[in-house]
């Protein structure tokens, strides 16, 4: 059942840690960030000590990870600034995006736009990619702000971007070697820029 560890209770202001156990788990244990809260999962069969030396562990690589991210590509003032600049530089500055940020929960895509609140998102999966990638992930949801769908326009304004193709094939490489030895009844859908 899931349930806060005491170190968590304890601190008002650290993040709330909850600590799942699962009976089918035998060795692995695994963080992540669940709406607000860190979620540690660990074997049933753990002691109470074996259960605080990996929270406090996974607690600390998680947030390593994440300064790691930060520093890697800055944060969403810093991507919202690049967007615009890319704006500039390759769409005469027409797409104008009200935010632009990163989020951790597209594992499908690796970037989305809603033209009608102006947001674009990107998949913080691209954080240890290539700039010019970033930029061509940037700059295709920039254009969605222009043309929503994925037309002839669409693509002559993406093709702007002097490294569209270059960055494409990057991205179709990355797709094919996360899915490589799959059969391919069995391959998820393609990890997509939509």
């Amino acid at each position: 059942m899931p349930r806060p560890t005491p170190d968590a209770a304890a601190s008002a202001d650290g993040p709330l840690v909850e600590v799942r156990r699962s009976a089918r788990r035998r060795r692995t244990v695994t963080a992540y960030r669940e709406l607000g809260r860190t979620v540690v999962l660990i074997p049933a069969a753990f002691s109470p000590a074996e259960e605080r030396r990996w929270v406090a562990q996974m607690v600390a690589k998680l947030q390593t990870r994440e300064e790691r991210r930060r520093r890697t590509l800055g944060g969403d003032d810093e991507l919202m600034s690049r967007a615009r600049a890319l704006s500039t530089a390759h769409l005469d500055g027409l797409a104008e995006p009200a935010s632009v940020r990163w989020v951790d929960n597209q594992q499908r895509r690796w970037g989305s736009c809603t033209p009608a609140d102006r947001s674009i998102r990107l998949s913080s999966r691209l954080r240890t990619m290539p700039d010019y990638v970033v930029d061509y992930v940037l700059v295709h949801e920039l254009v969605h702000l222009l043309e929503p769908g994925h037309d002839e326009a669409f693509w002559a304004l993406v093709g702007r971007y002097p490294r569209a193709e270059r960055a494409r094939g990057f991205l179709e490489g990355v797709e094919l070697a996360t899915h490589a030895g799959e059969h391919a009844d069995d391959a998820p859908a393609a990890d997509t820029v939509d």
